[in-house]
């Protein structure tokens, strides 16, 4: 069985958080989503940055007259959001997240995070107690429904208003298998992408690890490059 778009659940109604909505991986995300017509709050620990982020943000050409782009603290929008991304800095990780568990509780917790330290000869992956940046989230969060996704998009592309496509595939690790309809659903929202499960939480790491020899290949071919799942 192939990949299929249209047995895709519907998501359009869905509201979307981003905990780390003012950094550049977030703030990209919420505006490709946003340019959907996703309804997104914009996360950050100070309300008054995400609240300038949103402002900023629908500024921003392509976005729907209608969409709903607001900004918050992390407790309101993981409070009030159905799925939330978490897009922060990985040395930030595991506080933000011990501090939403109970706001979290229930929700689906989609993990973008990429443990990776930099040093003069560029990113490396960086160990992780609990095996990746998801499996510490799962651990964290053990009421809410957590997967890794988004892992390997340029933030840049997500950024750029002239580009109207964005050819790559996002592999989605979880135990759910319904999480895999939600997060391929929310991906197929910005138009090229889509989403592939690539396994349960315990084969994250290396996904994780792999966005250092992305960064190698982009400084290289002067490229953003992304992954491109074959004969799927």
């Amino acid at each position: 069985m192939g990949y299929d778009a249209s047995t895709l659940p519907d998501v359009s109604g869905l509201t979307v958080g981003i905990i780390g909505g003012t950094g550049d991986q977030g703030r990209g995300l919420a505006y490709r989503l946003a340019r959907a017509g996703q309804t997104v709050l914009l996360g950050s620990r100070s309300a008054e940055r995400a609240v300038h982020a949103a402002e900023e943000l629908r500024g921003m050409p392509g976005l729907p007259t209608d969409v709903s782009v607001s900004g918050a603290d992390n407790v309101e929008v993981a409070t009030r959001s159905d799925v939330v991304v978490v897009a922060v800095p990985w040395a930030g990780h595991r506080d933000t997240l011990a501090e939403l568990r109970e706001p979290l509780a229930g929700k689906v917790v989609v993990d973008c995070v990429n443990p990776l330290g930099f040093d003069k000869q560029g990113p490396y992956p960086l160990p992780v107690e609990e095996g990746s940046a998801v499996q510490q989230a799962a651990a964290l969060l053990p009421e809410s429904r957590v997967c890794a996704a988004f892992n390997h998009v340029s933030a840049p592309l997500l950024a750029d208003p002239a580009i109207d496509r964005i050819d790559l595939d996002v592999l989605i690790c979880t135990e759910e298998r319904e999480l895999v309809g939600i997060v391929a659903a929310l991906a197929a929202r910005i138009p090229g992408m889509r989403g592939i499960y690539a396994g349960r939480l315990r084969n994250a790491h290396q996904i994780e690890a792999f966005t250092a020899n992305l960064i190698a290949i982009n400084k290289r071919y002067k490229a953003h490059a992304g992954i491109r799942v074959t004969d799927v």
